[in-house]
């Protein structure tokens, strides 16, 4: 995998596997062309986007020397790390997610809305990717394009997904065939035909009871009487914040785009 830098240098990334030594012997391979200017040392100047393909490049060949080990298929585990992130597991693979600053996260991270437009664009790119490898087409310059739109009302999601697929290679006669293909890949297939979810809830055990107490003993602690079905329990010292709880409950909740 090559990377050519606006600089005029080449990244190449490899895998090398000495034969006949164990996997633990595989590395990583970087290299890049000389050049004139380099005068004894060897450097090279990217961009921030470069810096960050060639990151990519580097732990999908790090992943494939020493994959990580793979856990159930079909599974994905969230679990909570801090404040809004999440360590998302699956098949041994981890990424995190977050919330915007702007919603009270700290924006280390996408969020999960993004995650979804994310997972359809580069399923449409999978797709897209096999079919010009099919008819001997190079995959140079292939990139997708998503955008969403939020719902403005209740309840919270996606309402509309753009997929826009830029396939420089692409002669204009195999244009149909390959929307064809990339309009069906298996997200968005899912998301077209509709996707039951079923939640289920597992929790702690319950409060233990308080120890009964002796006879003539005394609770200073005033008593709460049980809230009505439907209504906010009183909570502190008066009503006040069982009336607030009944506002919040009546109220719109609050949007999150997660």
């Amino acid at each position: 995998m090559t990377i050519r830098t606006r600089c005029g240098r080449t990244i190449d990334v490899t895998r090398f596997a000495p034969p006949g030594l164990p996997s633990s012997m595989d590395r990583v391979v970087l290299e890049t062309s000389c050049t004139a200017q380099d005068k004894g040392e060897l450097w090279a100047s990217l961009t921030p986007e470069e810096a960050r393909r060639l990151a990519a490049l580097l732990l999908h060949h790090a992943a494939a020397v020493d994959p990580p080990p793979a856990g159930p298929p079909g599974r994905v585990e969230a679990v909570h790390l801090t404040g809004d992130v999440y360590a998302v597991h699956t098949r041994g693979h981890v990424l995190t997610v977050d919330q915007p600053t702007s919603d009270g996260g700290e924006d280390t991270a996408p969020t999960p809305v993004e995650l979804l437009v994310a997972s359809v664009a580069s399923c449409v790119a999978h797709y897209a990717g096999r079919f010009l490898d099919r008819h001997g087409i190079s995959r140079d310059g292939l990139r997708v394009d998503a955008r969403h739109r939020m719902a403005e009302g209740r309840p919270a999601r996606v309402t509309a997904i753009t997929v826009t697929v830029h396939a420089p290679a692409l002669p204009p006669d195999r244009v149909p065939a390959f929307r064809a293909v990339v309009s069906h890949c298996t997200v968005t297939n899912t998301l077209a035909h509709g996707l039951r979810t079923r939640t289920k809830i597992e929790h702690g055990p319950a409060e233990q009871p308080s120890a009964p107490r002796s006879e003539g003993q005394r609770d200073e602690t005033p008593t709460t009487p049980a809230a009505e079905p439907g209504t906010a329990p009183a909570c502190g010292r008066g009503g006040g914040r069982a009336a607030a709880a009944q506002h919040r409950a009546a109220a719109p909740t609050p949007r999150e785009d997660s």
